[in-house]
């Protein structure tokens, strides 16, 4: 079992990392398919509802009516039937891969056996849900399914033989077996959504609506096979005078009923229970003969100003279970290690991690005490800090700024002024953040671009992503006095007390909270040596590279060097050229003394940060403020 675990971990990790690169890891569908499966069920529901407002449940009317609906309204009817199908395929495909998945990571035992137990559960009763609904068209298929069924059924003592006395001739069925395979087929589905309910009730925070590309890419996906592969009757009419042959099943859910008629029914029976059974055991293997009860392990928490809380972790919980469990609005996208917005410091204690993708937590920073939340599992009493925990645990208050300026600093880069003529001036840190709101819920962040004492409106610093929902509206659609929700201020990336050295390193619009901290620095009258190494790809990309040579000129303590990684011709560049960080290496190979502060992207922090400890940078004396690109519309 330990070796067919690890197999598939290292299966797992691997095709992740591909979707990640992708799609990225917000929208990597394995990291969603909890919710795809909810998904899927509403759209088998909303079709089902539509093919049985035109279905007639009697014996001589359910083939012509399906048929009628298949082809007399093939841009509904035939549509809507083929996407029933193919939606219904899809659940049983995302359900049995998260199953698959939660083994894989040994997420079943402990308090995660009810769940384990309910998923069993849940796809018995989506499988016969399925089976139940391949039998109402009553065609040929629908015969064989109907005939295959109910003998193996039957072969159960409690039937005795009863049940295919109703198949042996086509007279035997009727229109009240019909309505009863109708009413089945309507029960079935809300037991199936009660214990889709029960299932996630032991998951804090369980989300049950995917994001909303990948919701337009199912639903497509689905249209698109509805068209090329559209669903139709097989055989003609049932006729149980004659056998059904020669026909195309679904897989998926009918595989065991070839097996009726290849083997003896008691051994599909031993098939199909023992491996129930086997599932049902799975989370009591290894047998542990020991009968207490392991204790509870004691967290606490410390966040910004002073935050503290206590939570007990129940055995095999991760850090972030137990503490969205106990009400703490901890900060996490993925759940699956792979995004790294969960990212903690384990101050007292220790932890144990389940697998992760490396680039969320390299070794560096897992050498500096970092842990990512959702992977991590304590191994006694810990105590760990999360940058920010105060502002998330507290309700954001919703602000409602409207646009005052829009101006183009670069090509792919827009300026945008919000002012909050309701509430007036926004109170900040140097370094903070805000989350724009968008409609259906989702936050896109964006950092203070001007320093906190010049808060009579926003600013802030927007680079178009290909594809982006909030940076293509930003670029094509907003106007001036449009309104735009945000939360904020939130995060900790701010200029500390002290009087080392401070060094910048700051990719593309990276800048745009270090020119905050920078000129609240001036205003200050903060005078620590500075140096500001910007990093781009083109000349063009340098949007406010004026700027700070004037901050240059005027200030002493301050230099800016800025560093192309792919200079072109035409861009005449006689500087600096390369990677940021290495740039900056390359000036000071002895970082002891210094501290460091770096904004940009994931990669370039992921790559810039263990440089910086190899090269002396002390532990603690680095601060990171990493960006992920917007999930993008596809």
């Amino acid at each position: 079992m330990k070796g067919l675990q690890s197999l598939l971990q290292w299966l797992f990790m691997r095709v992740e990392g591909v979707f990640n690169a992708a799609f990225g890891d917000r929208l990597n569908p394995l990291y969603h398919l909890g919710a795809i499966s909810f998904f899927l069920f509403w759209v088998v529901g909303v079709s089902g509802l539509y093919l049985y407002a035109f279905f007639e449940t009697g014996v001589a009317e359910a083939y012509s009516s399906v048929q009628a609906l298949t082809h007399g309204q093939w841009f509904a009817g035939g549509i809507m039937r083929s996407v029933h199908r193919y939606a219904s395929d899809a659940m049983v495909i995302t359900m049995l891969i998260h199953m698959v998945r939660h083994f894989a990571f040994d997420r079943f035992r402990g308090f995660r056996w009810f769940s384990w137990i309910t998923g069993v559960a849940l796809i018995w009763l989506v499988y016969t849900s399925g089976i139940n609904g391949y039998m109402l068209p009553w065609d040929k298929l629908a015969q064989f399914v109907i005939v295959a069924s109910f003998e193996w059924v039957d072969w159960l003592p409690t039937f005795g033989g009863t049940l295919m006395r109703n198949f042996i001739h086509p007279g035997s069925v009727g229109d009240r077996f019909f309505s009863l395979l109708s009413f089945v087929h309507i029960g079935l589905p809300l037991l199936v959504l009660l214990l889709m309910w029960v299932h996630v009730q032991r998951v804090p925070k369980a989300r049950t609506t995917p994001p909303r590309p990948i919701v337009w890419s199912l639903v497509g996906t689905l249209l698109a096979l509805s068209l090329v592969q559209p669903v139709l009757s097989q055989g003609g009419a049932a006729d149980l005078g004659v056998a059904a042959q020669d026909l195309k099943l679904d897989w998926f859910y009918l595989a065991l009923l070839p097996l009726v008629n290849d083997w003896p029914l008691g051994r599909v029976w031993a098939l199909a229970a023992g491996g129930t059974a086997l599932l049902l055991l799975v989370p009591l293997w290894p047998p542990r003969f020991a009968r207490h009860k392991k204790a509870e392990q004691h967290m606490v928490v410390h966040g910004a100003n002073g935050f503290q809380a206590q939570v007990l972790a129940r055995e095999g919980e991760t850090l972030l279970e137990a503490g969205l469990r106990a009400g703490l609005a901890l900060p996490y996208e993925c759940r699956n290690g792979a995004c790294a917005v969960c990212i903690c410091s384990v101050e007292q204690g220790s932890v144990s991690h389940r697998p992760y993708q490396q680039r969320a937590l390299p070794d560096a920073l897992k050498a500096q005490g970092k842990a990512l939340m959702c992977c991590a599992v304590p191994n006694g009493d810990v105590v760990i800090d999360v940058e920010g925990l105060e502002a998330a645990t507290t309700t954001q208050q919703l602000h409602i700024g409207r646009v005052v300026a829009l101006e183009r600093l670069s090509e792919d880069v827009m300026r945008v002024r919000l002012a909050l003529p309701e509430e007036g001036p926004l109170a900040f840190t140097a370094g903070q953040y805000i989350n724009i709101v968008l409609e259906d819920g989702a936050r896109r962040a964006f950092s203070f671009a001007n320093p906190p004492h010049q808060n009579d409106v926003i600013e802030l610093h927007v680079r178009r992503i290909p594809g982006g929902r909030f940076t293509g509206h930003v670029f094509d659609g907003m106007r001036l006095g449009d309104t735009v929700r945000f939360e904020g201020p939130l995060g900790s990336f701010v200029l500390q007390d002290g009087d080392r050295p401070i060094l910048f390193v700051a990719g593309a619009t990276g800048f745009a909270p270090v020119k905050s901290i920078i000129e609240d620095a001036f205003h200050r009258g903060i005078h620590r040596p500075m140096r500001l190494y910007w990093g781009v790809r083109r000349r063009q990309d340098l949007y406010m590279l004026d700027l700070a040579e004037r901050w240059q000129r005027d200030h002493p303590q301050f230099t800016v060097v800025p560093v192309l990684s792919e200079p072109r011709l035409e861009d005449d560049w006689h500087g600096r050229t390369g990677l940021v960080h290495e740039a900056m290496l390359a000036d000071a190979d002895n970082l002891s003394g210094q501290e460091v502060y770096v904004c940009g992207s994931v990669k370039m922090v992921e790559a810039a940060v263990p440089a910086f400890m190899d090269h002396g940078l002390a532990d603690g004396a680095c601060y990171t403020d990493a960006f992920l690109p917007s999930p993008s519309v596809t």
